[in-house]
């Protein structure tokens, strides 16, 4: 439960412990920068430390972070890390009223985070000109299709883009960054949509 290379399979409880916007945004910002401490999440976020501390303590309660014990100057502060790298959430076996809710309010919480990642880059377009140079900016991409798919047809697009993604994380795992290489965030939505004109 701890393997912060492995990933964590939701169920109904654990659900429970996630499913906040402010705690999916406290858990990717450890994935993502390594360990940190209430008071310095706080200041990034916008929030107040008790609030960030009592949230973190959720986190840890549900197995999502862990306490770091690395060597510090200050071992007055208490520093926390992701417990896994990822988190999956697959159908749940007959789930009852409050799981559903549970399910979409954890939903949520992901778009939220997307949408915040989004409208983040656009914010700082010209600091990320400034300091990654104008390539970056110009390779990057929001695009949005409407393909006509079967379930399987949906599937199997959804493995490949995966498995894609995956061979390139694994090449880079556990390696130093290296010059001209940056971290890069992949979003990716494949959404269902009921449409007028269907064919029944």
């Amino acid at each position: 439960m701890t393997d912060p290379r492995g990933s964590v399979e939701l169920d109904a409880r654990s659900l429970r412990g996630l499913a906040h916007p402010l705690r999916m945004r406290l858990l990717g910002l450890l994935r993502v920068d390594g360990p940190a401490t209430a008071s310095g999440l706080a200041a990034r976020l916008g929030e107040s430390s008790g609030l960030t501390s009592y949230h973190l303590r959720q986190l840890a309660e549900y197995g999502f972070i862990v306490e770091d014990e690395s060597p510090r100057n200050n071992r007055r502060e208490r520093w926390w890390r992701a417990a896994h790298r990822t988190t999956v959430l697959k159908p749940l076996p007959e789930p009852d009223a409050e799981t559903r809710a549970m399910v979409d309010e954890f939903l949520r919480s992901v778009a939220l985070a997307y949408s915040q990642r989004m409208l983040d880059f656009v914010d700082s377009r010209e600091a990320l000109a400034a300091e990654l140079g104008d390539r970056w900016l110009a390779i990057s991409d929001f695009s949005d299709w409407l393909l006509e798919l079967t379930p399987d047809e949906a599937e199997e697009l959804v493995t490949d883009l995966h498995a894609r993604v995956q061979a390139q994380r694994q090449a880079v795992s556990g390696r130093v960054l290296g010059e001209g290489r940056e971290r890069v965030a992949v979003l990716m939505q494949i959404i269902p949509t009921v449409t007028e004109g269907r064919q029944t």
